[in-house]
């Protein structure tokens, strides 16, 4: 009798069916965990996330096992080799037999029967042979080995080599495949003092040197139980440090375009009179509205449905935008996003993000302050897109925070530059512009 396919591992292809179609990975796996008793969600996370996070290396190892080339499998058949690669290569809790049984269920669970026996042999040779099978040279062909064994997409790699070099590039590739950790940005509250609140409550924490609002939730605490102890949000350090360089003066009229979910409001309503939350999604303006009822910020945080690209402000004393971006700098955090993005894509978010800066400069008073932020690594989305803004509003000048955050990870003009390899935290950059006129 043929064991019977686990839900963890039927959830688990319904999630790579449901991001091949568009869905995002945290999205489409919340959908899942719901579905899964919570003793079984850890684990069916740890497998869709560590199938994405090295996509590239189980393709390689596949692909040398496949007759032919994996392009031409049926996507869902390929998937499921993939989840089986992934259990049998990284996943020690899973048997050896387990992980290739299961896989064949899960095929013919899929309505790909006739593919059963070949998902058998495959996993059954990766099984026996995947320690001997050689990836690229690192030498010979550095391109070939950090797209494979590092498992980020070839043009993304060379594309960072050509900005950082390859030991550099190759800093980065590991950093994205290292598993998240969790972090809060602290509200209300010195983190000293959230610690001991941590503490009492069976949860340690320890501090972020370059983010002294944050603070390292170890585990096998979580994200729940960590809020339920302190008035805080989940955050990683790279946004909450965009909140600290945006300095916002105490009582300022702040607008937030593109805020939700709505993290960096909180944190800039501690200094602000009141932050207008504005977004274009009602769904992810109830988030906001959320956490602020959560920390008490209610009457400090207002969240707005609007189109960034046409706000209904004006005369505000700081304005953030947190500009939608390749997501480059996040990719640990959302590994689903390395092989979402292309190349093309780049050309369509400048346009985007050049627009949404013409309208934001449009709302901040004279005097006042326009912060650009992203989650990209990429110079066209950062730094030259500002430049291009400068060249063309003469009226705003560059004007960095004086010590809000330590000069390591400030560029030579002071805009904020956060790089995974170097920080050890997500990506991040941010620009702190003055309206002279």
């Amino acid at each position: 009798m043929s064991p019977a396919v686990t839900p963890s591992r039927l959830a688990a292809l319904d999630v790579l069916r449901d991001v091949r179609d568009g869905d995002l990975a945290d999205r489409a796996l919340d959908h899942a965990l719901d579905r899964l008793p919570e003793r079984e969600r850890g684990w069916t996370q740890e497998l869709v996330y560590g199938t994405f996070r090295l996509r590239g290396r189980l393709d390689y190892l596949l692909d040398s096992l496949v007759r032919g080339r994996i392009e031409s499998l049926d996507p869902e058949v390929l998937d499921v080799l993939r989840l089986g690669a992934y259990q049998l290569m990284e996943m020690d809790s899973v048997p050896p037999y387990a992980a290739v049984s299961q896989s064949v269920e899960l095929a013919r669970e899929a309505g790909e029967g006739r593919a059963s026996g070949m998902v058998n042999g495959v996993l059954q040779s990766l099984r026996r042979r995947g320690g001997e099978i050689r990836f690229p040279d690192r030498e010979r062909d550095p391109m070939g080995y950090l797209s494979t064994w590092h498992s980020h997409p070839r043009w993304l790699v060379e594309r960072w080599v050509g900005l950082w070099g390859v030991d550099d590039t190759e800093a980065l590739l590991e950093a994205d495949n290292r598993r998240p950790e969790l972090y809060l940005r602290t509200l209300g509250v010195g983190t000293d003092e959230a610690r001991e609140r941590l503490a009492a409550a069976g949860i340690e924490a320890e501090p972020v040197p370059l983010s002294p609002d944050s603070l390292r939730i170890l585990p096998p605490a979580g994200a729940g139980e960590a809020l339920a102890a302190v008035p805080a949000t989940v955050q990683d350090p790279a946004a909450s440090l965009v909140v600290r360089y945006a300095a916002v003066p105490g009582g300022a009229r702040v607008v937030d375009l593109c805020a939700a979910p709505g993290g960096k409001a909180l944190g800039m309503a501690e200094r602000a009179g009141y932050v207008a939350a504005a977004d274009l999604s009602p769904g992810r303006l109830r988030r906001v509205r959320q956490n602020a009822a959560r920390v008490g910020e209610r009457g400090r945080v207002g969240a707005v449905v609007a189109d960034g690209r046409f706000p209904p402000f004006r005369d505000a004393d700081v304005v953030l935008l947190d500009a939608p971006c390749t997501g480059t700098g996040t990719l640990r955090r959302h590994p689903d996003g390395r092989w979402r993005v292309q190349p093309g894509d780049l050309a369509a978010l400048e346009a985007l993000q050049r627009e949404l800066l013409e309208a934001a400069a449009g709302v901040v008073r004279p005097g006042g302050w326009l912060v650009y932020s992203t989650c990209s690594l990429e110079p066209e989305e950062n730094a030259r897109q500002v430049d291009a803004f400068l060249d063309a509003h003469p009226e705003f000048v560059l004007d960095p925070p004086e010590g809000a955050v330590d000069a390591s990870l400030l560029d030579p003009r002071g805009m904020l530059v956060v790089l995974p390899q170097h920080s050890g935290v997500d990506g991040s950059f941010a620009a702190r512009m003055r309206r002279r006129t």
